[in-house]
């Protein structure tokens, strides 16, 4: 077997419900929603008890979101497992780097907290909003795109998936333009046009919040949304450039691939990242970990493999 790398969810995974059962069945899982209220009271019952719309504000979805993506990589290790290195989607990606131990859990998700406040700001200032085409190659999504003074390509998730972010009366006749050329639009459950100009604020005072850490060495490699590599430079940089860039996730995928990797394990909820990760190569193995049942399941399999 070669390396195994965890793989953190992101924004707009939300369910209602989501790590309720983490909570009743890991430790370690009940330690991060137990952290969560002390940092910020009712955390644990939104994400057990929240209704859909509360968990799609993204005040609400990003701490929810890091709680159960630690806690499904909690219940993970309580079985066994360990992984070579770690990626997360947007804000997946401060999970993984705290899972990687470059902050501590408490710090982890109080710097989630932070921007998430900065983006729901953004977003309610600068209305905008994202979607995804599919269907599409990324070169027809970005000549399509390319006629808007507002819409952005943002997201490359995988082979014929790519999200754009934009103003929402530009973002009405994208959408004709994308089931012209023969594509798919849909929405997305966010608050914001992400990782894009939209975002230009909240990167700038994401900056001046990340000053306040002291980011320890990873203690395995972590790659970034920004560049799609591993970290080598400013841990402050790469975090303020993806709030306001594209995520390269495709492209990440693939160099995990070439560094060895053959076997990825989602963590947190829902199965997003597995289905951009069997698009992108079909010859790795691929799990997701959203409940304890899970959590034993793929242990088992990795361990018998």
């Amino acid at each position: 077997m070669g390396k195994i790398a965890f793989l953190f969810a992101g924004q707009g995974a939300q369910y209602p419900g989501m790590g309720k059962d983490l909570a009743d069945n890991s430790s370690g899982a009940k330690a991060v929603f137990a952290m969560a209220d002390s940092v910020r009271p009712g955390t644990a019952s939104q994400c057990f008890t929240g209704t859909q719309d509360e968990l799609s504000q993204t005040n609400n979805t990003q701490p929810c979101i890091f709680c159960v993506d630690m806690a499904a990589a909690c219940a993970l290790t309580e079985h066994g497992i360990a992984c070579d290195c770690v990626a997360g989607f947007s804000l997946g990606e401060i999970a993984a780097l705290t899972f990687a131990g470059m902050l501590s859990l408490e710090d982890g998700f109080k710097l989630v907290c932070k921007r998430a406040e900065l983006m729901h700001s953004a977003g309610k200032e600068l209305k905008s909003i994202m979607a995804a085409v599919l269907k599409l190659d990324n070169a027809k999504v970005e000549e399509l795109a390319s006629k808007y003074q507002h819409i952005y390509s943002v997201n490359y998730n995988c082979p014929g998936q790519l999200v754009v972010s934009g103003a929402p009366d530009e973002m009405e006749q994208f959408k004709l333009d994308v089931k012209g050329s023969g594509g798919r639009y849909l929405q997305l459950p966010v608050s914001g046009g992400f990782h894009s100009p939209f975002m230009a604020d909240a990167a700038e005072e994401f900056t001046q919040e990340l000053s306040k850490y002291n980011f320890k060495n990873p203690k395995f490699d972590i790659y970034s949304n920004y560049t799609s590599k591993k970290y080598s430079t400013s841990v402050q940089d790469l975090l303020t450039n993806q709030i306001k860039s594209p995520v390269k996730w495709q492209s990440l995928i693939e160099n995990m691939i070439s560094d060895g990797v053959d076997t990825f394990i989602e963590c947190g909820p829902g199965h997003t990242l597995s289905g951009f990760v069997s698009k992108i190569n079909g010859n790795v193995r691929i799990y997701n970990v959203e409940n304890s049942q899970d959590a034993e399941r793929v242990a088992e399999e990795i361990k018998n493999a």
